[in-house]
């Protein structure tokens, strides 16, 4: 039977990482919304206190904090902060990541980026907050990949190998987590309209994009929040080690 609870999230404490705008911002919005406490992260602390600031001007619980996540300095105090702040934690949104896309000939310096931002920081994130989530009485873990995990194309060596790496994660920590409550699961986004796609989008690259997509429109960061409401709400309680792609049925790869 529907129950409006079952998607909501009363009494939960949310850290979403890379939270200062577009997709991140939207999940860490949309939690709020939804009754968590949220602790907004982002590389700039003036964009994560503006995200805060607008999540507690409309009646929310958040605060913000600057974080590298490739600092494991920054990763500990984030999890011991929100702790703080907040006295649990619940879930967590790992969505702060990129590395890409690079030349076939790029320094292995900017190889390795791709993996110390989308699956060692993840890996270290969930390490470091499992034990408060489990003391907490359980939660959920949300990655977001991508479908370039899938996908296969040129200058996308580092990007989607290290996002590929990312869902692999997803699905083997899930059996490390779940005998403690916590599941884990990720979001692949299609392509969706945040900053860093709109400066690059034209009317051609969309029109391209959008004949190998059967839903007839890109994304908007609120389809990705959604999906990562749904995950990590009650409603879906049975699931774990589950990548959900989001992307209007589509690929929107270039010809």
């Amino acid at each position: 039977m529907y129950d409006p609870k079952d998607f909501a999230l009363d009494g939960a404490v949310a850290i979403v990482t890379g939270a200062g705008a577009g997709i991140g911002r939207a999940i860490a919005e949309t939690f709020a919304a939804a009754g968590a406490a949220v602790m907004v992260s982002d590389l700039k602390i003036e964009t994560a206190q503006d995200v805060a600031d607008a999540i507690k001007a409309n009646g929310g619980k958040a605060a913000g904090m600057a974080c590298d996540v490739t600092n494991e300095d920054d990763l500990t105090a984030l999890v011991s902060d929100t702790v703080k702040e907040f006295g649990k934690l619940t879930h967590v949104v790992a969505n702060a990541g990129g590395g890409g896309p690079k030349p076939f000939d790029m320094p292995m310096e900017d190889f390795r980026r791709a993996f110390e931002l989308n699956v060692f920081s993840l890996f270290r994130l969930a390490q470091l907050a499992a034990p408060e989530m489990e003391k907490a009485g359980g939660g959920a873990i949300l990655a977001i990949t991508s479908m370039s995990a899938e996908n296969k194309n040129k200058r996308m060596a580092s990007y989607a190998s290290s996002k590929a790496a990312t869902s692999h994660l997803v699905r083997n920590i899930a059996f490390d987590l779940g005998p403690k409550g916590i599941r884990v699961n990720a979001v692949a986004p299609g392509a969706t309209r945040t900053d860093a796609l709109k400066s690059v989008l034209n009317d051609d690259i969309e029109k391209t994009m959008l004949k190998h997509t059967p839903i007839n429109r890109l994304g908007e960061p609120e389809d990705m929040a959604n999906a990562a409401l749904f995950l990590c709400s009650p409603a879906a309680s049975w699931v774990s080690g589950q990548i959900l792609t989001v992307s209007g049925g589509g690929v929107q790869e270039l010809d």
